[in-house]
């Protein structure tokens, strides 16, 4: 496995979601969940051994562990209401990892998802599907709307958990809406849950994810 440097989340990092989506392709089909222990490394070969991902001096960059059931939904909401949620995005004013492939403002070859706050504190953005989808992309999609329901000017976190389920993934081009809610906080960790909805309003992929205060 390698993480290409256009995946980064924070500088010099993979972006958690896809680093995390291409070690449960690697495990196989069933539900995982994968927990970072650092930052995953870029452009570095990584192996997955006995449910943990390494790299060639044997550090630990991940655990994978069979997820259970994941009942993470969270209700869709249309795809006008998503556009005007996404103007309110607050990473347009100040955003920890703005070149983060999949929510960061200064990419503009990533995914370009921008979460912004519905009046009931859930997250929304349109998101439209690229030329290649694979489960990594899905989970990636599925990783920061989730971290913006409490992300917030000032206030960092980093993705520590995440499992998903793909129920199928768009087709090229598809205009697609994510939902995100923050479930609780305890302490420096913040439970999400996220939900992707196709084009006809198809549930598509859900997670649930623990972030962490930086």
């Amino acid at each position: 496995m390698r993480i290409e440097s256009r995946y980064n989340g924070p500088t010099g990092s993979g972006n958690g979601g896809w680093s995390a989506g291409l070690f449960a392709a690697e495990a196989g089909p069933a539900p995982v969940e994968v927990t970072l222990r650092r930052p995953p490394p870029l452009e570095t070969t990584l192996s997955l051994v006995d449910g943990e991902v390494r790299d060639p001096a044997g550090e630990l960059v991940a655990e994978v562990r069979p997820a259970g059931a994941v009942d993470a939904v969270v209700p869709p909401v249309d795809r006008e209401t998503a556009v005007q949620a996404s103007t309110r995005y607050p990473g347009f004013v100040e955003h920890p990892y703005p070149r983060c492939f999949v929510c960061g403002p200064s990419r503009t070859d990533g995914l370009r998802i921008f979460p912004g706050r519905l009046p009931d504190g859930r997250t929304a953005a349109p998101f439209r599907a690229p030329e290649q989808v694979s489960d990594a992309m899905v989970w990636a999609a599925l990783d920061c709307p989730g971290g913006w329901a409490v992300l917030a000017p000032g206030r960092p976190y980093l993705l520590g958990r995440i499992a998903a389920v793909v129920t199928a993934r768009p087709a090229p081009g598809d205009e697609c809406v994510v939902t995100g809610a923050l479930i609780g906080i305890d302490g420096r960790k913040a439970l999400v849950h996220t939900s992707l909805y196709g084009p006809g309003g198809a549930l598509l992929g859900a997670a649930r994810a623990t972030w962490i205060a930086r």
